[in-house]
């Protein structure tokens, strides 16, 4: 199995209290989804984030069929980081930690995410085109973030 890692870093000029208000509350990921990807938080709404919470997911990545995607939130340390795990979905690993940092401008918000593709050899071949898919999520991401909290259009780090 091979195991990929990405990463992005952005600053926002936002308190830390902020960042973690919106990012630690799984319904707003959908609204820094690409619709192409057609996702969809599926479980009940929580009032907090706590290691050891489940979020369920429904989500389009190829030809328009549905998945289910589930994810615990293994680590929570308010408002610094949390990390979320597949527990079952398209990955055969993924673990994705979310990190928030306070600096000057703002907030330094890190995303580390280690994948690994099902299928062994066929999947190896792959990782290319999802490394570039999962780029463009985060590039989306990036843009919705930056019309969200206030940034100039195209600035960057």
């Amino acid at each position: 199995m091979s195991v990929e890692r990405f990463e992005q870093v952005h600053l926002l000029p936002i308190t830390l209290d902020k960042a973690w208000d919106f990012f630690g509350c799984p319904e707003n990921l959908a609204t820094i989804t690409p619709p192409w990807l057609g996702f969809k938080v599926t479980s009940p709404p929580q009032s907090e984030m706590y290691a050891g919470m489940i979020i369920t997911y429904t989500v389009t990545p190829l030809l328009g069929l549905p998945l289910s995607w589930v994810t615990e939130i293994t680590h929570c340390e308010a408002p610094h980081y949390f990390v979320d795990e597949q527990r079952l979905g398209p990955y055969r690993l993924w673990h994705h930690q979310h990190l928030f940092r306070e600096v000057p401008q703002g907030v330094e918000m890190r995303d580390i995410v280690h994948f690994a593709l099902p299928l062994g050899p066929l999947g190896s071949l792959a990782s290319g085109m999802v490394r570039r898919k999962i780029g463009a999520i985060f590039d989306y991401r990036r843009e919705v973030v930056e019309r969200l909290f206030g940034l100039e259009p195209g600035a960057r780090d």
